[in-house]
Formats: structure tokens, sequence, C-alpha cells
């Protein structure tokens, strides 16, 4: 999501990002323990893409720690968790921290506490926890979440409410992108929503949660959590693969996730292009294309010349 929002800061759009909380890993997981916090990380990768404020603002937060047991831990993390125990209230600090960093639009957790995911796989066993479920290399049939959320945070439900379009994506399909649809609040406006609504597909798929999986797995299981069909169209890459981009990547057991024509056949609006950012270390979006492409969407939908 971090990619999007840094591609669409300078646009003419006024963007609320909901974020998922239930990472358990890294520096994340460690925070989350130990102080009895949602995790900050992805929380935190989102207000620096939005931020405002100069760029080593940005390099200041982002630094990590190397050395003694601050090892691994972010400067932004740790200010999350301490401006948490400032302000009382993760959710409070989340917004205040909004205004601190000159955030244009809105980073929103999808809820302001904890939440654990447990995955049910196909041959009858779970997974809890995000790094339990990569761990365990087993295909997912469904998502629950502990503890059970109804409804989000105002300001989370009324920016969907509100939306001219909603969008999903890019992220780990299982573990960032489909959790916001556990709680049935979000859901529900999402379900009621007459905004278009679009799915960015990932450029490959994600070792230990989405094997094997095509394009139209990836949509199927992001609309069985939504409990119904919703996605309008599906922004999928078609273009080249740096060639040693895509070897590291094969080692690792990841393949393309590309356009095969069945979503098209069922009716769904595929837009390809080529989105891969080239000058990148890893296999993920051009933030300023992809950015330029759901603005367009966006000026669309509301009505307004793209």
């Amino acid at each position: 999501m971090a990619c999007l929002l840094t591609g669409l800061r300078e646009e003419p759009v006024d963007v609320t990002a909901v974020v998922s909380v239930s990472d358990d890993g890294g520096s994340s997981g460690r925070l989350r323990k130990d102080f009895d916090i949602a995790p900050p990380g992805d929380i935190r990768n989102c207000l620096l893409a939005l931020s405002g404020q100069e760029p080593l603002w940005a390099r200041l937060l982002d630094y990590r720690f190397r050395e003694s047991e601050m090892a691994g831990h972010s400067i932004g993390n740790l200010l999350i968790t301490a401006l948490t125990r400032v302000t009382g209230d993760f959710d409070l600090a989340i917004r205040e921290l909004n205004r601190l960093l000159q955030v244009r639009g809105r980073v929103l957790p999808a809820n302001g506490g904890k939440l654990t995911l447990i995955a049910h796989h196909h041959d009858g066993t779970k997974s809890t926890g995000e790094k339990q479920i990569a761990r365990s290399g087993k295909s997912i049939e469904r998502l629950e979440a502990r503890p059970r959320v109804e409804e989000p945070a105002e300001d989370v439900g009324r920016a969907i409410e509100e939306a001219d379009l909603i969008v999903f994506g890019p992220g780990s399909l299982f573990t960032s992108v489909v959790p916001p649809l556990l709680i049935e609040g979000i859901r529900r406006r999402v379900l009621e929503s007459f905004a278009s609504k679009v799915y960015i597909a990932n450029v490959m798929t994600q070792p230990g949660e989405t094997d094997d999986m095509t394009l139209v797995d990836h949509v199927d299981a992001l609309e069985r959590h939504a409990g119904e069909k919703i996605i309008d169209e599906v922004i999928v890459h078609n273009g080249n693969f740096p060639e040693e981009l895509l070897q590291n990547y094969t080692r690792q057991g990841s393949v393309p996730v590309v356009d095969d024509g069945e979503l098209a056949m069922r009716g769904l609006r595929v837009s390809i292009a080529d989105l891969i950012d080239c000058g990148a270390s890893s296999a993920r979006h051009h933030s300023g294309i992809i950015g330029r492409i759901i603005c367009e969407l966006a000026l669309v939908s509301a009505g307004k010349p793209a």
C-alpha cells in the first residue's frame, strides 16, 4: 500500500488509507508483545508515504537500529509506541501523527487494537498469526480474526461510505488486503457502497501465502471474504521482468501473476500495463505509474475530468 500512496501523494485526490494491524513479526511483533499495542510497522510505512514533511523526516523515522537490544526497531515504530503511551490510545496516536507529519490525506488503522489472524487450510488444519500462516506453506481456504471486531472507528466507516473509488491492494493478499474485510462494519459498508471497486494484483505470487494461485484465484479469495462479487476492475502487470529479478524470485518459488483472459470472460474490466519499478530491488509496482492510474479512475468515478 505504501508504494501506491507514494504515487498518490501529489495527485489531486483525497486519499484515506485503511491499514491492517495484524502483523506479528519483526519489530512490530516485538512491540506488539512487549507493549500490548497494535503493530505499528505497516501504519508507519503508509504515514511516511503520504507525509508532507521534508525527506529527512522520512529517513529519520525509517531509521532502523542494528545493535544492542534496539536492533531491528525503527525510530518510527518506537515513536508510535511512545505516542500511544502518551495519548493512552493507539487510534488517537495515529490520528495525531497524521497531523504532526502533515499527511496529505489520512492513514487510519482498520481497528485500534491487536488483531490475530487464523487461517483455515484446505486440509482441515489451522495456522494462527501471520508468521505461522506464512510458514505453513499450505493453501488458505478462509481467514478469521480474533478478537472479533464488529465496527471500525467512525472516521473509517465514514471514509468508506463517502468514497468514489475503493481500492484493494497491492499487498499480501491474505495478511494485508483481506483482513480489513474481517471487520463486519467495514465489509458491510464495502458491499453497500456504490463506489467503483478496483483490485491491484500483486506482481508475483508470495511464498507461503499465495503459492500456485492464478490471478482469478486472487480475486476469488478476496470476494469470498467479502461475501459476494464486488470487484469491478482488476489492474495487472503486463510487461517485461528484469531477468535477474525474475531469477531471484523463481529461486524463492514465486511466479508472475498474469492475466490469462478468464476475468474478462466473467465480465470484469482488466487493465494491463507495464507496472514494475525496474529500479527497485524487488518486484514491486512503480509508484508513479500506479498512482496515476488510480488517480484517473478516482476522478472518473467522481465525475471529474481525468
